[in-house]
């Protein structure tokens, strides 16, 4: 994906933050997850909003475009994209999904200028317990001896795996897992400092109760860690102002925005639309 329109930003620490800028409309910043950049998380999706939002696609530091920095730490990434949304100088709405969850969250709390918030699944890892805590810990020592003997394509593949169904594993193609390998790294760079991190959490009821604008929460109705998915859209839509709770996706699994993009961009316009639109 090629284009020459880049908007850019400076985190606190000084660490660029960069990304895209495609279509024309109300903006709409576009917060990608755990394994991807702004790009590779949302290019399915693009033809189907770029013809009613200027859609902005950042990375955290060490991804895509942005410049990186050794602090991967939750408040540092936090503060990334609470950066480049207030660079925008404008209203914005925010779509995010998995772990970018926490982070539009965070943003919508901290900079006032969000008008909505949509998230696909938001992952709130503080959430996690038993089974779901051990296979995530579990995935991560594998991913880490991958990429030890530099098998990032695998170590992609096995992040994947932990929140894939089979059928959505058959349909992410080599081509795909090739261009997350890159990426891997700086997931595990962000993965081990948030682990070790002690401090106030990005998600944490007192941020989330400072989110006063409306907030869209979906989930697949096959994702594989359903129960998880689900206790955490209760936990945000108990914590924040203004909740809109879908009703299960029917035939969706986490990976849904990469596999049926149109499908989830009809439930963020159809969201948008209901809201105050950006001026």
């Amino acid at each position: 994906m090629t284009n020459d329109r880049l908007h850019r930003a400076v985190s606190a620490d000084g660490t660029e933050i960069a990304g895209r800028v495609h279509g024309h409309g109300p903006p709409l910043v576009l917060v990608h997850g755990g394994p991807h950049d702004g790009d590779l998380a949302w290019e399915p999706m693009l033809p189907h909003l770029t013809d009613r939002f200027t859609c902005y696609l950042p990375s955290i530091r060490g991804r895509g475009l942005s410049a990186d920095n050794p602090d991967h730490s939750p408040p540092r990434l936090q503060e990334d994209l609470d950066a480049y949304v207030d660079s925008i100088h404008d209203t914005v709405l925010l779509a995010s999904w998995s772990a970018g969850g926490p982070w539009a969250l965070g943003a919508a709390a901290h900079t006032g200028s969000v008008a909505a918030v949509a998230i696909y699944e938001p992952t709130v890892g503080a959430l996690m317990r038993g089974d779901v805590l051990a296979r995530r810990r579990a995935t991560a020592e594998e991913m880490g001896a991958a990429v030890d003997d530099g098998r990032l394509v695998d170590a992609a593949r096995a992040f994947h795996a932990l929140l894939g169904t089979d059928d959505e594993m058959a349909a992410l193609d080599t081509e795909y897992f090739e261009r997350c390998a890159g990426i891997v790294p700086a997931m595990l760079q962000a993965v081990q400092q948030g682990a070790a991190y002690e401090g106030p959490q990005p998600a944490a009821p007192d941020v989330l109760a400072k989110v006063t604008v409306p907030v869209l929460l979906l989930r697949g109705q096959e994702t594989r860690l359903n129960t998880f998915y689900a206790e955490t859209e209760r936990y945000v839509a108990q914590h924040v102002a203004d909740p809109h709770v879908r009703e299960p996706l029917p035939g969706l699994g986490h990976w849904a925005p990469l596999l049926e993009p149109e499908l989830i961009a009809e439930e963020l316009i159809s969201f948008f639309d209901s809201v105050p639109q950006p001026a």
